[in-house]
């Protein structure tokens, strides 16, 4: 398998659609866009370069929350090689939510990791919510939609009626506890429907970038789709009830009070 060179990967971005001077939302996996030259920090330096000095990188670091949050040493949880050495980067900012942290570089990153409330982490005041307020672009690099976190943001904005609460470490006035956060937690699979409705109106561009498939498209015209369908059909994201996955049933029940 051949290494794609950086020049190459921010050819592929700029082809793919990545504005120059943009807000960009990176939800990736290396191990689809391998090799690269330079293993993962290559990869960031040809995001870097695709959205120039003029733009801001955004990137997921989110944590287990099984220990109190330190945005300068704690590790990602599940983020994947790239948004690990993304935020331990010089100069990037790391926004401080003790469970659902994100990490950006450029123009807009101290606005987009100021402090947030810790309910929902993923709601109009959060760093998802910043990129979609600053008319971001939101890029799926080898990953699908049930990893897209800014459709989260719409089933806040809907208000969905299903929450699930999950423990986390807090340090609050020098003292240790958990507190519950509550937050839309599903499997995440449903979310995938959203290929067909950016599809079906030109809103998805897709190809390959390294060796992975890549989508990007606009927060901003996104979660408008999500949010009619939720306002119509707020279980749209959960899978059916015989479908045997705990998780959506754990949500389902939230609304109900009833286990499937």
């Amino acid at each position: 398998m051949r290494e794609f060179s950086q020049r190459e990967v921010v050819e592929q971005l700029q082809s793919l659609g990545v504005r120059e001077g943009g807000v960009l939302l990176v939800h990736t996996s290396f191990k689809a866009v391998r090799p690269v030259e330079g293993g993962p920090l290559g990869l960031i330096g040809a995001l870097r370069a695709a959205v120039g000095s003029g733009g801001t990188l955004v990137m997921p670091t989110m944590t287990d929350g099984e220990t109190v949050f330190d945005p300068v040493s704690t590790p990602t949880t599940d983020m994947g090689i790239t948004a690990e050495l993304f935020w331990r980067q010089p100069g990037v900012t790391r926004s401080t939510h003790p469970g659902g942290s994100f990490a950006a570089e450029g123009p807009h990153a101290a606005d987009i990791c100021r402090p947030q409330p810790l309910a929902p982490p993923h709601g109009p005041d959060s760093p998802v919510g910043r990129v979609h307020e600053l008319g971001g672009q939101v890029l799926l690099l080898g990953v699908t939609h049930s990893e897209n976190t800014t459709l989260h943001l719409a089933e806040a904005l809907a208000n969905v009626p299903y929450s699930i609460s999950h423990p986390c470490v807090v340090e609050v006035d020098g003292v240790v506890g958990t507190v519950m956060i509550p937050e839309t937690d599903h499997c995440c699979q449903g979310f995938r429907i959203a290929d067909d409705w950016l599809r079906a109106r030109s809103l998805q561009h897709e190809g390959p970038v390294g060796h992975a498939p890549a989508r990007l498209f606009d927060s901003r015209a996104l979660v408008p789709l999500a949010v009619d369908r939720l306002t119509v059909a707020p279980l749209t994201f959960l899978c059916s009830p015989d479908n045997g996955c705990e998780e959506c049933d754990a949500a389902r029940a939230s609304v109900t009070g009833v286990a499937t």
